[in-house]
Formats: C-alpha cells, structure tokens, sequence
C-alpha cells in the first residue's frame, strides 16, 4: 500500500472523477494505492467470504468485498466533496440495507473482516482498527496468515477491548450474526 503525493486534501469527489482501474483507499484526505492480493491471501478470502455468504443465504444481512466504497464517517446530506474516508475492506457484512447505494455502503459495516498482507500489516493493525471503532464497527477481525491467527475485536461501550485471538485449530463465533461459527482448519488448510 503506497501513499501517493499529493498537494491538496483529495475527497471522495476527487476519487469518482479518475477514470482507471487501481483500487484507492481515501484516509483523512489522504490517497493510499492498493496492491493486488497474492494467492494466499486470496485463498483466505474465498474461503471466508462463501462461509459467511452460505450462512447469510436468505437472511437480511449481506456480504461484500472490495472493490466496493465503504464511506464510514458519511452524514445524511453530506455530498462526495465532503466525504474525505472511504476504505475498501477485504470482507464486510451490512445487516442495514438503508446503508446501500449504488456508490457502495455509507456508514459503518456490522462486520469488518481484513487480512493481512506484507504491505498492509501495519495499515490494517493500526490505521484501519481506529478507523473502525470511531465509525462503530461492531466486530473487526483481523486475519493473519503468517501466524494462522484471527484477532476478533469487539465493540463494547464504544471501545474495543482486548482481542479474543483463535488459532488455526479453532472455531470463531461471528458476534454479530448469531449462530454463525467460522471454522478455521478448513480456513488455513
């Protein structure tokens, strides 16, 4: 992930107006380019994202990935010129369906779930965890593949406490859907 060189505050406007295909996260006004995912990472992500999707099959809450404009801190009446962070998580759930439009999702997802890579390890860890708890972000996760550990933060009176972290041996409840269990060997294998 490589922040770009910029004179100004870019907003969300700015973003709509580029016409090419790389994928862009806007923090604070800032422009960060996001690199492809290699293949571990995407194998990860499918596995996760059909686990949920199957269990969400009928259900009124939905899964997403990126590509796809999460505007956490958007208001009612604010207009693109005045959006200045939008991120692109790997895995989210929206449970709220007044929180879709055709530019993506405003607001906060019910459940956010990134997995890490060399280049966004520190971003995800750091950068995107306070992200999501100033938008309200019920559950973070964080996937690591080095370690085969999912890192599950819960928001609890507005904070994330200490992380329940699962090894690859375990099965992860998904908080907020209830009766949701992720499985992790099949996961990591």
């Amino acid at each position: 992930m490589t922040p770009l060189a910029q004179e100004k505050k870019v907003t969300y406007a700015d973003l709509l107006e580029w016409d090419d295909d790389v994928r862009y996260e806007l923090i604070d006004g800032e422009v960060r380019m996001l690199s492809s995912p290699a293949w571990g990472h995407q194998r990860i992500f499918r596995k996760l994202f059909l686990k949920i999707g199957n269990f969400l099959e009928g259900k009124t809450c939905e899964v997403y990935s990126a590509p796809f404009d999460v505007r956490l801190f958007e208001q009612e009446g604010d207009t693109p010129y005045d959006i200045d962070t939008v991120v692109q998580p790997d895995i989210f759930v929206v449970c709220d369906p007044n929180k879709l439009d055709d530019a993506g999702v405003k607001g906060a997802p019910d459940l956010v779930i990134e997995i890490l890579s060399p280049s966004t390890r520190r971003h995800d860890r750091l950068t995107k965890y306070y992200l999501y708890l100033r938008a309200g972000v019920r559950e973070y996760w964080i996937v690591d593949p080095e370690t085969k550990t999912v890192s599950v933060h819960a928001l609890t009176e507005g904070q994330y406490g200490s992380p329940d972290v699962y090894t690859q041996e375990a099965s992860v409840p998904v908080g907020v859907l209830e009766g949701c269990v992720i499985d992790l060997p099949s996961v990591f294998a």
